[in-house]
């Protein structure tokens, strides 16, 4: 006979509430589930694995992600689920990279090319947002904040970004995870302009061990999801 859960026993094991269970159910990200006669609900194996998927998931994927990764497993769509996972591992990869660019940048004092492009004192909020890769909206946030400041072209009026201030954008756009507070960005940023390095040098290198934890973490999520795509086969 096979073995069967209350949701007071599956939210026990995982440390959440049953709240959390059918809020999980109503979004339909686990398979469909059985009544009793007095219409208490009865989880198996393989309910416990999506529960356990889901919460190992949401520890390292962004819940939209991890909803849709769930709804299309529900749905038999595995493989576009899978692809979208591996998605956002490349994405954490990217944002490997770019830290390790960035990092490889700081330590040179080398800020005249990036990603292969020359670097200006009259770019564009497009331009820099770009080469960033934020939004510009992210960009005039932070100018508004007074992390870092533009000039108006003469005739168009648009702002215009130096390579001072572009490194500058560089660095907030690379730490903003992992250097919470406002006056902790503006420390760095007069690091940065004194060339007062190694406190950057020392973030950047946060910045990768906090990469290297999502990384870690997004797998073990995988290792879970991969459980219970196994265990839905046999049923």
């Amino acid at each position: 006979m096979e073995e069967t859960y209350t949701p007071g026993q599956i939210a026990e094991r995982l440390n959440i509430s049953t709240t959390t269970l059918r809020r999980y159910e109503k979004q339909g990200l686990i398979p469909e589930v059985l009544r009793t006669a007095g219409h208490h609900r009865i989880y198996t194996k393989v309910h416990y694995q999506a529960f356990v998927a889901i919460r190992s998931l949401l520890a390292g994927y962004e819940i939209p992600v991890v909803y849709e990764v769930m709804r299309k497993i529900k749905a038999g769509r595995v493989m576009e689920a899978l692809w979208l996972i591996n998605h956002q591992l490349s994405q954490v990869e990217d944002e490997k990279q770019r830290v390790e660019e960035l990092l490889t940048m700081v330590r040179h004092a080398d800020f005249r090319m990036y990603k292969n492009r020359k670097l200006t004192n009259a770019m564009t909020i497009g331009k820099v947002a770009e080469l960033a890769g934020v939004n510009p909206s992210a960009i005039r946030h932070w100018e508004k904040e007074g992390l870092i400041t533009s000039t108006r072209h003469p005739v168009s009026g648009y702002r215009i970004y130096s390579v001072t201030e572009l490194r500058k954008i560089l660095v907030i756009s690379s730490l903003r995870r992992t250097v919470y507070y406002i006056e902790n960005l503006r420390e760095l940023l007069q690091d940065l302009d004194m060339f007062r390095l190694s406190k950057i040098d020392r973030s950047f290198q946060v910045a990768l061990e906090k990469l290297n934890e999502k990384l870690r973490i997004q797998y073990q999520g995988i290792a879970e999801l991969m459980a219970y795509i196994h265990i839905q086969s046999l049923v």
